[in-house]
């Protein structure tokens, strides 16, 4: 009996034992996991620190003898160094493309970014050959292209996401240009006034239909290079040229003064509309296709493209009196 007394009491401690076993295993096995979260969690902390201070070493970039400047905005913001510019230019001018512009057109724009204040703000009619090198040169600023062809321009954003390209329906003709520009000028004072939002606009020359927030912007730098210029049921640049005046001469903030380039300015449309509408007083540069213009903030109760015009016109009045 005494046996058999035994033999139950160790069939009775059995399952303890087992339980015992369990249980060890157990917290082993949270020991461990503990353990492995803490040692990911270093790491991952350690790895941002490290990312951290790298990028924080590559926003500064040299910007001349003593100074530096921050690569991703902030402050004044960051020019590209002079060599990748000129690297830029070199090659942008050497394309095997025909109609690409020459070293000697590319390089008074690129000396205006250059010389903008950040962040510039830059409008481009027409989508070229160059359309990559002004998004780079004005890296840090707001770059704005308008096209002619909603194909394309959808297109080329998807191949560049990083493009912000805007379509336009373009209503005139080349052969329209003389007759455009009068009409302009007998509506000085009503829809094609020099100071204006073309938003609200029902100018013949006036562009008004493109996003709200372009007529908003203060524009540093225009390039007009685009809609298509030859041929005489071509929309011509007559719009693209009064439209930039009127945004030049409405600016509410920033720059009161705006460079504005026409490129292919050896044609006749181009020539009429901008001494019409951009001024001979106002051209500063004329180097071979390429025209630049520095056209000044007006006050809105001013009624004359151009002030010499103004001025001739008062000498007029007072010498006839």
């Amino acid at each position: 009996m005494k046996n058999s007394n035994s033999n139950t009491k160790l069939i009775l401690l059995h399952p303890y034992i087992q339980k015992q076993g369990s249980s060890s295993r157990l917290w082993l096995l949270a020991f461990i996991s503990f353990f492995t979260i803490a040692f990911l969690l270093t790491l991952i902390y350690t790895r941002e620190s490290v990312s951290g201070r790298t990028t924080a070493a590559v926003r500064t970039t040299v910007r001349g003898p003593g100074s530096s400047v921050s690569a991703f905005g902030g402050g004044g913001g960051a020019l590209l160094p002079t060599t990748v510019i000129n690297t830029l230019l070199h090659y942008a001018s050497r394309s095997n493309d025909s109609f690409h512009m020459t070293y000697a057109e590319l390089k008074p724009i690129s000396d205006v970014l250059r010389k903008c204040s950040s962040p510039c703000n830059f409008l481009v009619f027409g989508l070229t050959q160059e359309t990559l090198l002004w998004k780079a040169l004005n890296h840090n600023g707001r770059t704005v292209f308008i096209d002619e062809n909603r194909y394309y321009a959808a297109y080329f954003e998807e191949l560049h996401p990083e493009i912000d390209a805007y379509d336009v329906q373009y209503t005139t003709k080349a052969c329209e240009t003389r007759e455009l520009i009068a009409s302009a000028k007998a509506q000085i004072r009503n829809e094609c006034r020099p100071v204006q939002n073309l938003l609200f606009s029902d100018c013949k020359l006036g562009i008004n239909d493109l996003p709200n927030h372009v007529y908003e912007v203060d524009w540093d730098l225009i390039l007009i290079d685009g809609p298509r210029g030859e041929g005489d049921e071509g929309p011509g640049r007559m719009q693209p040229i009064f439209t930039s005046g009127v945004l030049a001469r409405s600016k509410k903030g920033g720059n009161p003064k705006t460079h504005i380039f026409v490129h292919d300015y050896y044609r006749d449309v181009e020539k009429m509309s901008g001494d019409e509408f951009l001024c001979k007083e106002n051209l500063v540069e004329l180097n071979g296709v390429l025209a630049h213009f520095v056209v000044e903030r007006m006050e809105e109760n001013s009624y004359q493209y151009c002030r010499k015009k103004n001025i001739n016109t008062s000498r007029k009045a007072s010498s006839s009196s």
